[in-house]
């Protein structure tokens, strides 16, 4: 009867392409740390503010992922545009907004698990900018930086049955969608399958990826935390290549992820013009706890701190790299012989 179980388990197992990939444990506890706190930041959608929220997350996340890639509107001008004022800038750098406003309208619409929905919003997102909006690219293309060629992308005869394999593992396998959503990300930037517009369909689609796991994520800014680390971003990339597989860069987004939704569960609003989120971050528990540690002995080391707040070392790192990336905290001198001073 077991045997029959176990062949029964094997046969509904996913059993065609797989992306290489490899989980760290600090993955693994990722994932478990942003399903806890996604509850709390749905709760927090559903307040009467919540329109104004959106709208501020959606500003934040078009200027982030356009100004990856090079777009120098303001965020108060993508407010203007999105609002149908008149800016004065260049007519592409427009175009690219009015483009970008055009995809995330059709946002909730958009299948995460349908290519020829992939192929739709690209032809939205470059509309006006590339002859070959919609379309998967008929030539080669690379990635330079300022020190020449960092990645060849494969040549363009590969490119569909590229991109037919990661859509067909992304709809059927098993890996919890936080994870998938990663390795596709990665594995779309690797294969680079449009001619133009490659980095901003990334963020997009793993944004609605991540939006049918839970629907907050159609309004969470995950890009802004993108552009907020871009080299750290681009590292990931690039390290993942180097390994041959999108671990890196998946432990990498995972914590991206994570501290962006604890930025903003509980987030206040302000009143300025443009509706954006207020700057200052309200502290979880355990970080309160760490800064009232260290406010009393600055000396206090990461396991030390573990210890005395009854978590894990790796939670306490994750949320120092929070508290230091707000300039709450920072590290003065080596780990062994430093201490721990408070900026505010």
């Amino acid at each position: 009867m077991q045997n029959d179980l176990n062949m029964a388990n094997k046969q509904t197992e996913y059993q065609g392409y797989k992306p290489p990939f490899t989980l760290s444990a600090k993955a693994v506890g990722l994932v478990a740390d942003i399903a806890a706190q996604m509850e709390r930041f749905a709760i927090r959608m559903e307040q009467d503010d919540a329109l104004r929220l959106r709208k501020a997350n959606r500003i934040k996340t078009i200027h982030s992922s356009l100004a990856i890639e090079g777009n120098t509107l303001l965020e108060s001008e993508v407010a203007d545009i999105i609002d149908g004022k008149t800016v004065v800038a260049p007519i592409r750098e427009i175009q690219e907004v009015k483009n970008a406003i055009r995809v995330y309208d059709e946002f909730e619409k958009l299948d995460p698990f349908s290519m020829d929905d992939l192929l739709r919003a690209h032809g939205l997102m470059m509309s006006a900018l590339t002859d070959d909006a919609g379309h998967f690219r008929k030539g080669g293309v690379g990635v330079y930086s300022e020190n020449g060629l960092v990645h060849m992308a494969p040549p363009a005869d590969k490119v569909y049955p590229l991109m037919s394999d990661l859509f067909d593992w992304l709809k059927n396998a098993d890996d919890h969608l936080l994870v998938r959503s990663c390795v596709f990300h990665y594995e779309f930037e690797f294969i680079h399958p449009f001619i133009d517009g490659n980095g901003r369909m990334g963020r997009l689609w793993q944004s609605l990826i991540l939006s049918r796991w839970h629907p907050a994520f159609a309004h969470l800014p995950v890009e802004n935390m993108v552009y907020s680390n871009q080299q750290a971003y681009y590292d990931a990339i690039a390290q993942s290549t180097k390994q041959g597989e999108s671990g890196p860069f998946i432990e990498f987004m995972l914590e991206e992820i994570f501290k962006s939704v604890l930025q903003h569960k509980g987030e206040p609003l302000d009143d300025t013009v443009n509706d954006t989120v207020n700057d200052t971050v309200k502290t979880t528990p355990i970080q309160d706890g760490i800064i009232d540690l260290v406010r009393k002995n600055p000396s206090l080391t990461y396991d030390e701190l573990a210890a005395q707040l009854g978590v894990g070392r790796a939670t306490i790192a994750r949320n120092i790299a929070i508290l230091k990336d707000r300039g709450v905290l920072e590290r003065v001198g080596e780990d062994k012989n430093g201490y721990w001073k408070l900026n505010k």
